[in-house]
């Protein structure tokens, strides 16, 4: 299979489904964030150990897969997609639940800092937010099935609590906002 075509040359791209649109579209923007988060849950594999997190770290891949074919498919399509389910945001919630039984209280904002693999988790969870708000604002211009946001909003919270999970399991202490007066 050839990997370059040269049909995006002009700056254009194809969405599944065949309709072409600039490469800078919300869309594509969507999509490539996606991308971008999947690549860099792939650096927390390579940190990842523990039981809760390596079988959850792959099946957080596989969906981000699903998350970008739709993104990627042009309204209408009759392409078939993979699609997001329920379990999905829910193994999501029942990973955070058995960390956060073993985290202390949260009592403050925290800085993204402590070990090179918790500021790494912050660093997901901030493209994973940028995410949701391109795909929210593309959602303002076309439909998003709800779905797709509420596991991308709850992604953002798994990686923040896994943050704190890493560090707590590293011994490393959590570094407290503490605002100037």
């Amino acid at each position: 299979m050839k990997i370059y075509t040269k049909r995006g040359d002009s700056g254009e791209t194809s969405l599944i489904g065949g309709d072409r649109v600039a490469k800078h579209h919300i869309r594509i923007e969507a999509y490539g964030t996606i991308d971008e988060l999947n690549s860099y849950i792939g650096i927390l594999r390579s940190f990842t150990d523990d039981k809760i997190n390596g079988k959850v770290l792959p099946e957080i891949q596989d969906r981000l897969f699903t998350v970008g074919s739709l993104l990627a498919s042009a309204p209408g399509s009759k392409m078939i997609v993979p699609d997001l389910h329920d379990t999905d945001t829910e193994l999501l919630e029942e990973s955070i639940d058995q960390m956060n039984a073993e985290l202390p209280e949260l009592r403050s904002f925290v800085l993204p800092a402590g070990s090179l693999e918790v500021s790494h988790c912050h660093v997901a969870r901030c493209i994973c937010r940028r995410a949701e708000r391109l795909i929210v604002h593309l959602n303002e211009e076309q439909h998003i099935e709800p779905i797709i946001i509420q596991y991308i909003n709850r992604l953002s919270d798994y990686l923040f609590v896994l943050s704190r999970y890493k560090g707590m399991k590293q011994g490393v202490e959590e570094v407290s906002w503490k605002p100037r007066l």
